[in-house]
């Protein structure tokens, strides 16, 4: 991992759910992640259904889903409320953690 001290917050459950709702959404919702290990940030993608599971859910440091107009971002806080996941509203994404380092408390969306 990154940092020694940094904590899952997030479980293969809770990313399912995510990519669940992002498949039964009529919206077509972008999301880029950030590998823990490596640091790598991926490009935009819009495919859930394959691509978002590819890989390991444990290497997620940060989900990133795009929502750069005001009924996007609703619509998408709605499905995250839902889901009950740690994150926080950014200019035009809402990123969601899969851990956190910084030792304090993590919000929830």
């Amino acid at each position: 991992m990154n940092s020694y001290y940094s904590h899952p917050v997030m479980n293969n459950t809770k990313w399912e759910e995510i990519r669940e709702a992002m498949c039964n959404t009529p919206n077509h919702f972008q999301w880029r992640t950030k590998d823990i290990e490596t640091g790598y940030i991926t490009m935009w993608d819009a495919e859930w259904y394959y691509h978002f599971r590819l890989g390991n859910y444990k290497y997620i440091e940060w989900l990133e889903i795009k929502a750069d107009t005001e009924e996007l971002r609703k619509d998408l806080l709605d499905i995250l409320q839902k889901v009950h996941v740690p994150g926080k509203v950014l200019e035009d994404a809402i990123r969601v953690y899969g851990y956190d380092d910084t030792g304090s408390y993590v919000d929830y969306i």
